[in-house]
């Protein structure tokens, strides 16, 4: 007996799935325009919408998944057993890297004399960031290293402005003979992490003024395709600063050994490396035995990219989530109509809103301070370690959250969320952990008692808009006024510090459905312990309104 079976099947009908969100405006988010208009930067938002269309297009997310999905490979030598020690990129790499250049995302504010130039490339790494995160390193490494490399003004008339070119130059040459350079960071070692001062690469003087020799290893020196790093090293004067070109001004080789690339849990595209370095040639930045002085301003840029990259992570994480819900049925309704997936998606959209208000607020003190507004050189001394410590903490349990929405579909890498989930980790452990950046917030504390005073005069523009934004402010300054056993407890501080100034930031400048469900949760209490227990008070249609795009 034989059947045949009918051309006309339907077992493999799709139904009840979401389209493709791309394409997409990634920056379609009310929480950053208005943050963009109300931190100075105003004048840059027809770019930063342009460039969201950009992000959210096909091509921009095609580029994403192909730098995750074949990731940069180490080549050591070419053919003959010459060492060369040159990473290979797929061509999405470069495409990402381009465009996030030639936009401002690196180091173009630096030369741009506008107010509010900084806050417009945060703004660029928050929409442009929807496609993925790994490319952000050596673009967020190439803005920190300015002020640094400032601290030696000779060595910054050379490479400055080729750090600030909105051209990106790949290509391992004589970083004078190109149109744009970027710049790697080499800080810590295998004994010591963050504990840079054990380092043990040593720096040796040459008979040149300001050139030394390098011998050491370094155990995480991430983007080592870069023209240009900022190493620490043990000189005879103590930890210092040096500036290591991959390449000589006679064009030779510098030697920088590239021993293996680490195989991270996240940031696939994204390379990064155990360099060795053995008579590696290197110029002094700053005097010796002030390398960590030398270096506290790039630590304060990276450390706000990394609140930044994190608020990113939520909101895309939030879009993909609202996107499924919106078109996925179950039960008899969609999932956005159900009450509980509601409370769900409002929650998460009032966290990200708050990562994203902070973020900018950061980066508008950022901008100021720059410019020598002292105020805010206090108080973004202090509010920049304290949103690094609490927003880049949220970040796992938000996408996490994020990708339960979408059930067995987001466990699936074609959603992308599994690259989201992945990622959300490792902004909270570079640049210092939870416990290192807690720390530097009562060192900040310790040390200059105008960073307190920069954060309460910032709450106190919200005094009297909510009793319990009011009663959380009164016990942080009881947590202060207390100093008996506070480093074991400085987890419990820093975290009442970022929730009364996210309170606080929400408060004045968000709407009240977002605001009043902030303070009822995370600031009074009437809140679980999981995303989507937002009490019954809360204005769900509002914030979900308002949040998704």
């Amino acid at each position: 007996m034989t059947t045949t079976a009918p051309h006309d099947a339907t077992t493999h009908a799709v139904t009840n799935q979401a389209p493709p969100l791309a394409p997409y405006d990634a920056a379609d988010d009310a929480a950053l325009l208005e943050g963009l208009r109300r931190e100075g930067a105003d004048w840059a938002e027809p770019d930063i919408r342009r460039l969201g269309g950009l992000a959210g297009g096909v091509e921009a997310q095609t580029w994403a998944d192909q730098a995750n999905r074949y990731p940069p490979e180490l080549r050591t030598h070419d053919r003959y057993g010459n060492r060369v020690d040159e990473v290979e990129f797929h061509p999405s790499w470069h495409s990402l890297m381009r465009v996030a250049v030639a936009e401002g995302g690196a180091a173009s504010a630096w030369a741009d004399g506008r107010p509010g130039a900084h806050v417009a490339r945060v703004a660029v790494s928050l929409v442009w960031g929807h496609t993925e995160a790994g490319h952000g390193c050596p673009v967020s490494m190439t803005y920190a290293a300015v002020p640094a490399l400032r601290k030696q003004p000779d060595l910054a008339a050379v490479y400055e402005p080729l750090l600030v070119s909105r051209v990106y130059d790949p290509g391992l040459r004589v970083p004078a003979t190109k149109r744009g350079i970027l710049a790697g960071m080499g800080m810590t070692e295998k004994q010591g992490g963050s504990d840079v001062r054990t380092n043990t690469t040593a720096a040796t003087p040459t008979a040149e003024p300001g050139v030394y020799t390098l011998r050491g290893h370094k155990w995480f020196t991430s983007a080592p395709m870069c023209d240009v790093f900022l190493v620490l090293a043990q000189a005879p004067g103590g930890l210092s600063c040096f500036l290591v070109p991959r390449v000589l001004p006679d064009g030779t080789r510098n030697a920088f050994r590239i021993q293996r690339l680490k195989d991270k849990l996240g940031n696939r595209s994204n390379a990064s490396s155990e360099p060795e370095f053995e008579d590696t040639v290197a110029w002094l930045v700053g005097p010796e035995g002030q390398g960590v002085k030398t270096i506290i301003e790039m630590v304060n840029c990276t450390r706000l990219d990394c609140v930044a990259g994190t608020a990113t992570l939520m909101r895309k994480a939030l879009v993909e989530a609202g996107h499924h819900t919106r078109h996925r049925a179950a039960f008899g309704a969609r999932l956005i109509d159900q009450p509980l997936m509601r409370n769900v998606l409002a929650d998460l959209a009032v966290e990200s809103e708050a990562a994203t208000v902070l973020t900018l607020r950061l980066a508008g003190a950022a901008d100021r301070a720059l410019r020598g507004d002292g105020q805010e050189q206090a108080f973004r001394r202090i509010a920049t370690a304290v949103g690094k410590y609490w927003v880049t903490k949220r970040g796992p349990a938000f996408t996490a959250e994020a990708l339960e929405c979408l059930g067995g579909n987001g466990y699936v890498e074609d959603s992308g969320m599994p690259r989201l989930y992945r990622e959300a980790p490792l902004l909270s452990i570079w640049e210092g952990s939870g416990n290192v950046n807690a720390l530097d917030v009562l060192r900040a504390l310790g040390r200059s008692p105008s960073t307190a005073e920069a954060l309460m005069a910032e709450l106190a523009q919200a005094r009297g808009a909510d009793a319990r934004l009011d009663a959380a402010t009164a016990r942080l300054r009881a947590e202060l006024s207390d100093l008996d056993g506070i480093e074991g407890r400085a987890r419990r501080v820093v975290e009442l510090m970022a929730l009364v100034l996210q309170g606080s930031l929400l408060v004045r400048h968000s709407p009240a459905a977002v605001a009043d469900a902030f303070c009822a949760s995370r600031l009074g209490g009437d809140w679980g312990h999981a995303f989507g227990t937002l009490p019954s008070s809360a204005d769900v249609t509002a914030i979900l309104d308002r949040a998704l795009p």
